[in-house]
């Protein structure tokens, strides 16, 4: 649907391509140093001069100040390392709308449902007259550079050992990279991924890649294994906000994450070529590190105390092999801890929400608002209010969800109607309790696809999904007595009150 906004369109286009080249004056934060800079004038972060240890120490730092709601913290005493740590950065609404600029995340999705809807000119005097809205457009295309800041020091002798990757968890199998930005291209369109995967250290040159089925990097490995191919791969540490942002963000297949990661920040992200590997990555990175999944050499992973709150068993996954660094002079090491609902990746994924709303509207015009509460850790449970116009609309709404990208590995959808705050569950379960008939109204589909972590189904990434259609029932859906009245203040008493309010001493 989107692969016409790929960086292979551009080369395609002469209009596109001079307007490639444009000078950008659009202001964002083009790296993690900018990005604290910003946090601690805004009193959002915190240094830790205290000498800290990564096996376990930095991990329950980082816990207890997310779940009290507390700053971002920049450790600068490492114990055996010289690189600082940096933990909880978008660990709050706040952090976010300072990182991606914004106060309001559904503008994010909003560019890109515009942009979907822009008619490609043909013929030179109608590419002239949309000058200006492909101008716009242009501003988010990614833009190769020969350097930059990650190319300052290349390691020809490539190790972890001096990189602070943290232990989690006691029962943990071992270190992890838990924020790595996982940088892959599709083996046939070349289209670019980003994805956020645990990668877990085996040895100094070698990690274990956790790349579940749904994933897109499981998909780009899976076609090159059938080629008979090893995937090219690269850990990126660090990055603007965007960019990292975007790594998380499920986007529409064909989407390049690079030009996703341009419209989030309104810039595009200047790239640059890795030294052993045939990817670009963000030139403004951290830490790269370069290197090839090889399908041959699978190992078992885990276990890990994942963002369900249980760890997950040991299962097999391919190995990623460290075949050269590149870095910054000064880098910091940014990382994230996950446990048991809420920590630092609620609100990355509140954000998520947020920002994709648009499209969901775009395919699904119904829907009002939509909310994955936290605590059902975003894959388990999300909630739908739409303007309700039909019967059995509640459960076209149910199925479309399930068909649109992750959200197929929903466990639970409640669809309410559009009077019903989505995020506020006192409202969303009066809601269901006031109009749901349990035999009527609940939809239980068995064998779907369902999250790799998710505890409790009970096949790896197969098991059921439960659909609940909290929406006020018709005649045509079997509902055959009298509608009952809500209960609501008359406009007179509401008004005797309102102006006597103060008088009243409450």
């Amino acid at each position: 649907m989107l692969k016409i906004f790929s960086n292979f369109a551009i080369k395609t286009n002469p209009v596109k391509l001079i307007l490639y080249f444009l000078d950008r004056n659009v202001m964002a934060i083009n790296d993690i140093h900018e990005f604290v800079d910003s946090l601690e004038k805004a009193g959002e972060l915190k240094r830790v001069k205290t000498e800290v240890d990564t096996n376990l120490e930095i991990a329950e730092i980082l816990r207890r100040v997310s779940y009290t709601n507390g700053p971002a913290v920049l450790f600068e005493n490492i114990k055996d390392y010289d690189m600082p740590v940096l933990g909880n950065a978008f660990g709050s609404i706040k952090r976010l709308e300072i990182g991606l600029e914004t106060t309001e995340f559904s503008e994010i999705g909003r560019r890109i449902t515009d942009m979907t809807k822009m008619e490609i000119p043909s013929g030179i005097f109608n590419k002239i007259k949309k000058l200006p809205e492909l101008s716009k457009m242009s501003e988010s295309f990614p833009k190769l550079e020969k350097s930059g800041p990650v190319t300052e020091i290349v390691n020809e002798s490539p190790t972890f050992d001096k990189i602070p990757i943290i232990k989690s968890w006691p029962k943990d199998a071992g270190k992890f990279i838990t924020f790595g930005l996982v940088a892959t291209k599709h083996p046939e369109t070349g289209v670019r991924n980003l994805g956020v995967y645990r990668i877990q250290i085996v040895d100094s040159t070698h990690a274990l890649m956790h790349w579940q089925k749904h994933k897109r990097g499981a998909a780009h490995h899976d076609i090159s294994k059938e080629k008979n191919n090893k995937t090219d791969a690269a850990i990126i540490i660090g990055g603007d906000p965007a960019t990292v942002f975007s790594a998380v963000a499920p986007v529409p297949e064909g989407l390049d994450k690079y030009l996703f990661a341009g419209i989030a920040r309104k810039k595009g992200i200047s790239t640059v070529k890795c030294k052993t590997v045939d990817l670009e990555v963000p030139a403004n990175a951290e830490i790269v590190l370069e290197g090839y999944v090889d399908a041959a050499d699978v190992r078992d992973e885990g276990p890990f105390g994942d963002h369900t709150g249980y760890y997950t068993p040991k299962e097999p996954f391919p190995t990623f092999t460290l075949t050269g660094i590149m870095q910054r002079k000064n880098p910091v090491y940014l990382t994230t801890v996950v446990g048991k609902p809420i920590l630092e990746d609620a609100y990355i994924g509140k954000a998520i929400e947020r920002s994709f709303l648009p499209l969901i509207q775009m395919l699904q015009p119904e829907v009002i608002d939509f909310s994955m509460p936290p605590a059902g850790w975003f894959q388990g449970l999300a909630i739908v209010s739409i303007k309700k116009r039909y019967p059995g609309q509640a459960k076209k709404v149910m199925m479309g969800l399930w068909g649109m990208g992750q959200l197929a590995l929903t466990k639970i959808i409640i669809v309410v109607d559009h009077d019903v705050n989505v995020h506020d569950m006192n409202e969303v379960i009066w809601a269901i309790t006031t109009r749901t008939d349990a035999a009527r109204d609940t939809t239980i589909i068995n064998n779907t696809p369902t999250d790799t972590l998710d505890p409790a189904s009970p096949k790896v990434n197969l098991g059921s999904k439960l659909g609940i259609d909290a929406t006020q029932k018709t005649l045509e859906e079997g509902f055959e007595r009298e509608i009952q009245e809500q209960v609501k203040v008359d406009d007179d008493t509401k008004t005797t009150v309102d102006s006597k309010w103060s008088s009243y001493g409450l």
